[in-house]
Parts: C-alpha cells; structure tokens; sequence
C-alpha cells in the first residue's frame, strides 16, 4: 500500500466516531496517478469558475507518481472549463508530449519544468494571470502579514525580479526563475503573476494559488483606504502560518471546493 503518515492538526477532533477528512492510501501506482489526473482536472474546473482564465495562458502541473521525470498538465489553448482526465497530456522536461494528442504551452513548460526540475519535492504546480495577482505583481513587492491568510506565506514566498515582465521561453530564464522560486510555497514574478507549488499534492499548490491570489486582492483592498496598513507581529505571522498553513491544512482547505467541482460538473472524470 503506498500510504503517507496520518498529519498532526488543531482541527482533528478528539471525539471519536466523526469522520475527518485525510489524505488518500492507494493500492497501486496507477490508482494513485488516476487520483491525481482527477485533481488537476478538477483544479482547471475550479480556476475556470473563479475567473482565472485569461485566453490560453495558465498552467497547472502535477508529477507523475512513477515516472518523475514526467508530469501531467493542461493541453494548451483549451478553455479550463472544459478539460477532463482524458484530456490532459504527460510531458517529460524538454516539453516532448508523451502522452495525449494536444500542444502544450511553451511558457508553461518552460517554467514548470524548470521550477520541478530544481524542487524535486515539488509535487505540483500552478501559474495563471490573474487580476489580482498581477496587479500586486506589478507593484514589486512581497505580501505583509496584514490577515490570517497572509501570514501562510509570511516568509515562505518569493518575489521572483528575474526576466520579469518578459514571456519566459528561454530553458535557461526559466532555470533562473525556479532558482529564485526557492523552497518556498509560493512566488510573486515581477510584473507578471503567480505561482504555488505543492510538496504533498496538486490540491495543496491549488489552494496556496487560491489563498494568494486572495491575499493580493485583499492587501490592494486595504491600501486604496489610505490608511496605514495594521502588521501582526513576526511571532504571531510564524506561529499562524505554522498552524494554519501547512499541506495538510492547504489539502483540507481544497477538499469542500473539490467535493463541489465534482458533484455539479462529473464531466471532468471523463
């Protein structure tokens, strides 16, 4: 059985009897590389009805459980509504399709691929140009740790300045890009957007990408008031997002937005 170890969370209740959400056990290999194709899926569902589609560009990447050198994404050029399992494409990291019948996105596979060549603890991975994302983006500046959810990333996202602005096609930028992405959860590239990146699962990097996306919006909200913006204190942000930021919590966080996505559009099992 591939299993992972039972995490650690202030949610876990004491009471027995109650279901609790947990990560999944798998049997074999390809049931655990179906479960993944079904999330990523689910996930170009999910950013499609949050509105972060924006013509052909985002990308979101999941490795494959057994061939690690290969990953699983998105076919360029198709709307997120509408992919499914069956559409999705298994690429190696010099972009060459190895599986699925479409294109893949140039800029998508250069930074993806870079950014999982670098973190081999990197699960997956999500980019898409967003409104808020790209507007903090342009500001050239890291979030502050100004609410709970902000605190998530409080020093464990990036501000990427390299090829910033530019569309990244060059193997070579986007091994820059990735270096600078670090070990962190997250990454806001200089005048162009954002990135998560998922050390368990495809549903953590979907929630990190949510929750920043997010975080920007409600940073830019506070700033237009003209008031100076209220920091929680360091100890505070670090015991937050130790608490309240972690896979496990990121994973749990997806779930209700996953058990939606799957009940109202089953489509995207197909």
């Amino acid at each position: 059985m591939l299993q992972r170890a039972e995490p650690k969370t202030i949610y876990r209740p004491d009471q027995k009897g109650l279901y609790f959400p947990q990560y999944p056990s798998f049997a074999t290999v390809a049931e655990e590389r179906l479960h993944r194709k079904q999330r990523l899926a689910a996930v170009c569902r999910v950013f499609a009805k949050y509105g972060y589609e924006y013509g052909f560009a985002g990308h979101v990447t999941v490795r494959d459980p057994e061939h690690t050198n290969l990953f699983w994404t998105n076919p360029f050029a198709m709307d997120f509504g509408r992919v499914r399992v069956s559409d999705l494409l298994l690429v190696d990291h010099e972009g060459n399709v190895v599986e699925g019948t479409w294109a893949v996105n140039r800029a998508g596979f250069v930074l993806h691929s870079a950014i999982h060549q670098a973190n081999p603890h990197i699960v997956a991975s999500c980019h898409a140009h967003t409104t808020n994302g790209m507007a903090w983006a342009a500001l050239g500046r890291p979030l502050d740790p100004i609410t709970q959810t902000a605190c998530g990333f409080y020093e464990d996202h990036a501000l990427i300045t390299e090829e910033a602005g530019a569309v990244v096609v060059d193997k070579d930028a986007g091994s820059t890009v990735a270096a600078a992405f670090g070990d962190n959860k997250a990454a806001i590239h200089q005048n162009h957007g954002l990135f998560s990146a998922g050390r368990e699962s495809v549903d953590e990097a979907a929630w990190w990408f949510i929750a920043l996306e997010r975080a920007c919006e409600i940073q830019i909200k506070a700033e237009s008031t003209g008031s100076p913006l209220k920091l929680i204190g360091r100890e505070a942000a670090i015991h937050s997002r130790n608490h309240l930021a972690t896979p496990f919590m990121a994973w749990l966080h997806f779930q209700p937005i996953y058990d939606a996505i799957a009940r109202h559009e089953p489509d995207l099992f197909d």
